[in-house]
């Protein structure tokens, strides 16, 4: 749903700057602005769904980032833009955490496997974004991907106003569905969440962002792009190394939101909401450090040992996870 309902910036990046609606600060400002808004989307809507119930909201936040980004398709101006995707961004961000909530109460048993389906479909949609850049940009300009995007999310309406079971609210304050996080038996495990969702978004953004002109600097002859990749390997195991990469970094971000909805019961779309929330830090973050990097002329080889001890502190916060929240992890079945 990711990618065609709110097309990667990346995309239609080329084409707003060639048309001067955007200039290489506004498109950086426009590209944070997105993500300010799924941060605050993840905390403010995962909360309230917990609080009032998932289907009402989950219908109004997919129509909400739907309407805001076949907007963008009509944007006069770069501060426009920039409003517009952060209204877009609020709706998304609230969309991640209730969606995982939802399939974890309406398949209990399957909660992990449903979870995994639903953040691949986020990457698959990614993909599709790029995809249909390719095709309509040339022939019909950068806004139509906006409105096929749009469009595409708002037929799903109906059907979700059809379908979506609803759940049992809590009837709880805000603030307290937010303090449940940190209750005995879940304290040190939402901290390790929020640990490892920052690392592992910071590193899935750093890498988009910069793994190519990292690796340029390092001296490879490549179009496009952790530590094994500071070594000069030759070319088949240099695409070996990115694969692997790209894999591993992207299903443990699967993984984290999957492991967060068996944790968390009664407070899980909070607890999600908050792991997202804090996680899009992460994705601010990671461009920072590779761009601080590559500035300071230190991103080969230690672009490639930052990217890789971030990792490793992700793995440890999810480590811990394990170590403290055996107790409060639904048995499965």
């Amino acid at each position: 749903m990711r990618g065609i309902t709110r097309p990667q910036l990346g995309t239609v990046i080329p084409s707003l700057l060639q048309e001067k609606l955007l200039t290489t600060a506004s498109a950086s400002a426009v590209s944070t602005a997105g993500l300010v808004g799924m941060m605050l989307g993840a905390l403010i809507i995962g909360t309230i769904t917990d609080v009032i119930g998932r289907r009402k909201v989950m219908i109004y936040a997919v129509a909400g980032f739907s309407v805001f980004t076949l907007a963008c398709a009509f944007v006069p101006d770069a501060t426009t833009f920039g409003i517009l995707r952060f209204l877009a961004g609020l709706g998304l961000g609230g969309c991640l955490p209730t969606a995982i909530a939802l399939v974890n109460e309406a398949r209990p048993q399957q909660g992990g496997r449903a979870t995994t389906v639903i953040m691949t479909g986020y990457h698959v949609g990614a993909v599709i974004t790029s995809l249909l850049g390719i095709v309509l940009i040339p022939q019909l300009g950068w806004r139509s991907l906006f409105v096929v995007g749009a469009l595409s999310a708002l037929v799903l309406i109906p059907l979700m106003v059809k379908h979506l079971p609803e759940t049992v609210a809590r009837k709880a304050p805000a603030l307290e569905a937010v303090g449940s996080l940190f209750k005995p038996g879940l304290r040190k495990a939402t901290i390790a969440f929020w640990v490892a969702s920052f690392m592992g978004l910071l590193l899935v953004y750093g890498l988009n962002t910069w793994l190519p002109q990292i690796m340029r600097s390092a001296g490879y002859e490549l179009g496009t792009a952790l530590a094994l990749l500071s070594i000069k390997l030759p070319g088949f195991g240099v695409y070996v190394a990115v694969l692997l990469a790209g894999f591993f970094v992207f299903s443990a971000q699967v993984l984290v939101y999957a492991y967060a909805g068996r944790v968390y019961e009664e407070n899980r779309a909070t607890g999600i909401g908050w792991a997202a929330g804090v996680g899009r830090l992460g994705a601010i973050s990671g461009p920072l450090l590779g761009g601080a990097l590559l500035t300071a002329g230190l991103a080969h080889p230690w672009g490639f040992y930052a990217f890789a001890f971030v990792a490793a502190l992700g793995a440890t916060a999810v480590g811990a996870i394990g170590l403290k929240a055996k107790s409060v992890v639904a048995p499965a079945g």
